[in-house]
């Protein structure tokens, strides 16, 4: 009975989850008679694509796609980057502030980031940066990067320190060490980490529309989603088309990346 509860508690909460993403493709399928009809279908019975090309050939489309990506891009790899010579730090070496420094990162990613929306556009107005897709990448970088530490920080410190002694032992610097010994046991710590913070920069809504103000061209994806409205109010088969069409990277991103996250857990932990 315990194990049925359980079972049956964990489909509820998948429905919960799953069924709001369905309802988005289904309704970006449907005809506008079907989204519009008073009886609720859960099957396309007409499917058509009309509304992704509504979406497609909407003003600033490929303009915002190509903005979202690029600046996402940018910011998950730079936070990569610098969280993964942090989290070595942490982890392997030892100096005055360390932990100082561990609660100042777990303090950053407890905070709310819309509590710097003011600031953030202080600074983004007396340096000359607003409208500009270079400071709204820094603040993507600022977001992902505390969780990027401390993810990477948890991955790293589960590997042990004796494989990188036993490769310096054999004749390998400490940084040939690293990359054959230790960088392909933690692919997946940065594989999954890569994955959140990319979902995190993609979705980002706030901060474009604090940062980017008369430029409309260096806006992004998210807030794109908001122009299928008229006068005769939101046309919601387009809108969930390119919510779709909005969801899909990511969607392809964690299919990618979801078989490949236990690659290399023991990739260089035997001596060939």
């Amino acid at each position: 009975m315990k194990r049925l509860a359980l079972n049956a508690t964990a489909v509820a909460a998948l429905v919960t989850t799953v069924f709001p993403v369905y309802w988005m493709f289904l309704t970006a399928f449907k005809p506008t008679r079907d989204i519009q009809a008073a009886t609720p279908t859960f099957w396309p019975v007409d499917p058509t694509l009309e509304h992704f090309v509504t979406a497609v050939n909407a003003p600033g489309f490929w303009t915002y796609w190509r903005n979202s990506l690029l600046v996402t891009v940018a910011a998950v790899l730079i936070a990569l980057v610098v969280a993964l010579l942090a989290a070595f730090a942490m982890t392997r070496m030892r100096w005055r502030g360390r932990s100082t420094f561990v609660v100042a990162v777990f303090a950053a990613q407890m905070a709310p980031w819309e509590a710097l929306l003011v600031p953030v556009f202080i600074i983004a107005r007396d340096t000359d940066l607003l409208d500009s897709l270079a400071m709204l990448t820094g603040v993507y970088f600022m977001i992902t990067l505390p969780f990027t530490i401390v993810t990477l920080r948890g991955f790293l410190a589960a590997i042990p320190p004796e494989l990188e002694e036993a490769a310096q032992v054999d004749g390998c610097s400490r940084l040939v060490a690293f990359r054959r010994v230790v960088f392909p046991l933690l692919a997946p710590g940065l594989m999954a980490t890569s994955l959140f913070g990319f979902i995190t920069a993609w979705n980002e809504f706030a901060f474009v529309n604090v940062l980017i103000i008369k430029d409309q061209d260096k806006r992004t994806l998210p807030v794109w989603l908001s122009s299928f409205r008229d006068v005769f109010g939101t046309d919601w088969g387009a809108t969930m088309a390119a919510a779709s069409l909005f969801a899909l990277p990511a969607l392809l991103l964690f299919l990618f990346l979801q078989r490949r996250v236990g690659t290399g857990m023991t990739a260089g932990a035997v001596k060939g």
